[in-house]
């Protein structure tokens, strides 16, 4: 029996333990020995839209007995770093290379050099996270309220800058997503100033004002989509693969857009967890997870761009094609997670709401 969890159960995971199946004698995850017979824990932030439940089939029929954990990918990294000490997670994929680097920071993750390696460009010198899919961050439109595009913002900071789209454009309320931490760095990336506050300009500082007193909040537990579909809003952030999953989902039709300074693109990563009781299974189950195979499967069902450069010429077509239409935003990524933490403390506590 598998279960999908959330954060705030993860008390009741180390106090309780967990009633799971495992696998079986003849699986071959199982051909290392274990410290543990239980399942293999996987903290992701890209298990959403139905891939967690294709993850745990996918993974069981190659003989891996996993359960998930789901969460934005900055509360992934808050999680796996609080739990170092004592780490309930085996593996984690999902969060970009800033969340990585802080996981990284923190000593929480060990290194380990996947069999496909050497298929994907280098992220981490070191070796403590390998990249499995390329991902653009993007700001999306209700292609029925600017057909063909007509009178739709040409960059994200057209959103708060334009009395026209004050109101009709959504942002988030928590700040704890992925996303939602690369679109407020590509806002901030733009105003550095090495004299300023966190490294903002004050002209930057009031730029993430703005952007926030001009939309319309997110409606918890209401896609963005949903409201797009109801007229309620026009435009709000998103990612190539839930661009295409939300489609389908809402009947909803949806361009991005281009800003000529690029967007950013991430690179989702996998990581070993320092300290798993099942660490020879967590590297069997990461080489099997980034091999061309599993991520041009993952790419034909949720529209992503495998790094793995075996899984291109099977990946879909119009993912890769997709993702490489965007140019990358010039971001200085070691400036980012330096101050990405700190950003997000000053949004949180002078900015939001």
């Amino acid at each position: 029996m598998h279960f999908r969890r959330t954060l705030p159960m993860l008390a009741s995971v180390a106090l309780t333990g967990l009633v799971l199946t495992g696998c079986s004698a003849a699986d071959p995850a199982s051909d290392a020995t274990s410290a543990s017979d239980g399942p293999l824990i996987v903290y992701s932030n890209s298990v959403s839209d139905g891939r967690g439940e294709f993850l745990v089939k996918l993974a069981s029929e190659a003989g891996f007995d996993v359960e998930y954990v789901d969460a934005g990918g900055g509360a992934i990294a808050e999680r796996i770093i609080a739990e170092a000490a004592n780490p309930i997670a085996d593996v984690v994929f999902g969060p970009n290379n800033v969340n990585f680097e802080g996981m990284k920071a923190a000593d929480a993750l060990e290194a380990y050099e996947p069999a496909w390696a050497d298929k994907v460009d280098e992220i981490d010198a070191d070796g403590f996270y390998h990249a499995i899919v390329e991902e653009p961050i993007m700001i999306v439109y209700n292609e029925a309220a600017y057909p063909g595009g007509e009178g739709a913002p040409d960059d994200w900071t057209d959103l708060f800058d334009e009395d026209a789209y004050h109101g009709l454009y959504e942002t988030p309320t928590t700040l704890t997503g992925g996303t939602t931490q690369l679109v407020l760095t590509s806002l901030l990336s733009r105003y550095r100033d090495d004299a300023g506050k966190l490294g903002i300009s004050d002209e930057g500082w009031e730029a993430i004002d703005s952007f926030f007193a001009n939309a319309s909040p997110a409606v918890e537990g209401t896609d963005l989509y949903a409201r797009m579909s109801a007229g309620d809003v026009n435009l709000g952030q998103m990612w190539l693969a839930g661009k295409a999953s939300r489609e389908a989902e809402y009947g909803v039709e949806t361009e991005a857009i281009h800003p000529s300074v690029g967007v950013p693109i991430v690179n989702q990563g996998i990581g070993l967890v320092k300290g798993s009781k099942n660490s020879e299974r967590a590297k069997k189950f990461i080489d099997w997870f980034g091999s061309a195979e599993v991520q041009a499967a993952w790419s034909n069902e949720f529209f992503t761009s495998p790094t793995n450069s075996d899984a291109v010429a099977d990946a879909d077509r119009a993912a890769v094609e997709a993702t490489a239409a965007f140019e990358a935003q010039d971001i200085d990524w070691a400036f980012v997670a330096e101050n990405l933490p700190r950003w997000i403390e000053e949004i949180e506590l002078n900015h939001l709401g």
